[in-house]
């Protein structure tokens, strides 16, 4: 790291914001370096410190105040690092001090997270939130009953304080007519953090005082040191509640010892994630009219992993909002899953809940667009909840739809074959014992057309004798496992003939697949018409206000409304005659109660890896 050639950076412009892209690509360049995780770490947390150090020392400058820092805990390992470096995150620090405070928290967290061993950010889950999401949160949180000038509030992840900062700065707002020594020791009692990063702790206790300070330095209270306590708040034991629990909890699949499963027991299905934890214990330590305001992952409407986690929010508390993050890219650093803003009021009158899609338009920026109200059913499936606006009617005409796949005499699946696992067994040429090897790009936006021509692919696997179990010898609709809301079609599938079966003696489908087949010795519903059905313009839209993943999952799939046997009889009976594709379109769209269709002109498949 060279600071002279640093400081050539930011005299190349005056925005801030470009000298803090420079400023950061020059510490995650820094980091990058290192290649020991240990030192590494160390290394992040010395550099942050000296730039947080640099940041207070500006603000305090402003203020004409010498108050001391809040000092760096004794047991943070913080390493050597070089003279140049110290320099450039001293000016690093006096650059984040040019933005608005509600920044802060954001900007030097995302440089701390940037520094960071990525296994050590993974383990924790730590992503910091934009300003103009944080913002938002706090609003939706006031719309559904919270005063900031009374309410307790907590964040249990509170990372750096990229939300308790501006939480603060929201209270004071709140706190206007009041005095500075009351306004101070209002928020050391009402206001706290639990962070299991004891610098990122550290990081929270400073940026909550400088935007504190002149009130520290009128009335000489500093804050607490216990507001921001340092601890897994999954293990937390306290008997306080609060008005509102707030913030991003983190995201990622973790293992659990008995004693942490047996606390979470009533919200876990399967494998535990993050923040479905930290959703259950937002429940746990919310008073009976509180607000659970989190920015989470959308995989938790519609998930089968977070069905328990479903019917434990609907049962104890009320949905009032919920925000959909229009980008995924962009907002956070290296997350490229789908993120929503939630708002929960326990204990609530059932009403229906605000459904708005938010659009980040910059640093401190961001457009709210309308898309409608949506009820959500009691029980553990998933959630339906409207993408966009036109989808919010074709939801409301649908809930009362009591038929699904199962009940049609259908069963979804994956596809039975994990390729890495049978490498000795793959074929590039057909001998007598093998058998065709499906995998997703055989399924196309016209069809069937068997074809193994991506990489790592091959036409044919050898089965051996107890291996039967992986031949599929039924015609089947076949669905992509792997999709996007990006891509015109969500729900890609195909029908693999049955001619097709039996001229190569069965087939053997790879995982990235889902399978859809009967399990009835009598068929109501050809396999043509579920196909036609779980392509059609409609399903496709459904599907979308269900899933929250890239993953098409058979749960998901299965979870669908659909038609009843009579109407699906009639489309049977359509298809069989050779009906065009937008006559199918159009009879399944007024199976549904839609009038107008609107065809897709392309697809855009993505085929598995």
């Amino acid at each position: 790291m060279n600071a002279y050639h640093f400081q050539d950076i930011l005299s190349e412009s005056e925005e801030p914001l470009v000298r803090y892209d420079a400023c950061k690509s020059m510490a995650r360049g820094y980091a990058n370096s290192i290649t020991d995780d240990e030192q590494r770490l160390g290394v992040a947390r010395s550099y942050c410190a000296v730039l947080v150090t640099s940041y207070w020392n500006e603000i305090n400058s402003r203020h004409s105040s010498k108050l001391k820092i809040f000092p760096v805990p004794n047991n943070t390992f913080l390493a050597d690092i070089a003279s140049d470096a110290k320099e450039v995150a001293k000016s690093t620090g006096r650059v984040i001090a040019q933005f608005p405070d509600i920044d802060s928290g954001f900007l030097i967290g995302s440089i701390y997270t940037s520094m960071l061993p990525v296994a050590f950010r993974s383990k924790l889950g730590a992503y910091y939130t934009p300003p103009p999401l944080v913002s938002r949160l706090l609003d939706l949180s006031e719309e559904a009953g919270v005063d900031f000038g009374k309410a307790s509030i907590i964040d249990p992840a509170c990372g750096g304080g990229a939300f308790l900062a501006p939480v603060a700065i929201r209270m004071l707002e709140r706190l206007e007519d009041t005095t500075a020594e009351w306004k101070i020791r209002q928020i050391s009692n009402r206001l706290k953090g639990i962070e299991i990063d004891p610098f990122a702790a550290w990081m929270t206790h400073v940026l909550l005082e400088s935007v504190l300070i002149e009130l520290c330095i009128k009335t000489r209270i500093r804050l607490p040191e216990d507001v921001i306590t340092v601890s897994d708040s999954l293990k937390y034991e306290t008997t306080n509640k609060f008005d509102l629990v707030i913030g991003n909890p983190p995201y990622g699949k973790v293992t659990l010892d008995e004693d942490l499963r047996g606390k979470y027991s009533r919200s876990l299905f399967g494998h535990a994630n993050l923040y479905g934890l930290f959703t259950d214990l937002a429940l746990r330590i919310a008073k009976e009219d509180g607000v659970i305001a989190y920015l989470t992952p959308t995989s938790f409407l519609g998930g089968q992993y977070f069905k328990a986690l479903r019917e434990l929010l609907i049962t104890e508390a009320t949905p009032r909002a919920f925000d959909f993050i229009s980008n995924r890219e962009g907002v956070f650093d290296d997350v490229l899953q789908e993120t929503l803003l939630t708002t929960f009021k326990k204990k609530a009158r059932r009403t229906q809940a605000k459904v708005s899609l938010l659009v980040p338009q910059g640093l401190n920026e961001a457009k709210v667009e309308n898309i409608g109200k949506v009820g959500i059913v009691k029980g553990d499936g998933p959630w339906l909840i409207p993408r966009v606006s036109r989808d919010a009617a074709l939801l409301n005409r649908i809930k009362k739809l009591q038929t699904r796949l199962p009940d049609l005499g259908y069963v979804v699946s994956t596809g039975k074959l994990v390729w890495n696992r049978h490498k000795t067994q793959l074929k590039s040429e057909k001998t007598r014992s093998s058998l065709p090897l499906i995998w997703a790009e055989s399924v196309t936006a016209n069809g069937f057309k068997f074809s193994a021509v991506k990489r790592n692919h091959v036409p044919y696997i050898e089965v051996k004798s107890n291996q039967q179990h992986l031949i599929t010898r039924e015609s089947c609709v076949l669905v992509q496992r792997t999709t996007s809301k990006e891509q015109t079609r969500r729900v890609m599938g195909a029908v693999i003939p049955q001619d097709f079966i039996d001229r190569n003696s069965g087939v053997v489908v790879e995982n990235h697949l889902n399978i859809v087949y009967s399990d009835s010795l009598v068929q109501e519903v050809s396999v043509e018409t579920i196909n036609a059905l779980l392509n059609s313009e409609v399903f496709d839209r459904i599907y979308r206000c269900i899933s929250g993943s890239v993953a098409v999952s058979a749960y998901e799939l299965m979870s669908v409304p659909l038609p009843d046997v009579e109407g699906l009889t009639t489309l049977q009976e359509i298809i069989m005659d050779g009906s065009d594709r937008l006559s199918v379109e159009k009879c399944i769209a007024r199976l549904y109660g839609e009038n107008k269709v609107e065809l897709a002109t392309s697809s855009k498949p993505r085929g598995d890896s």
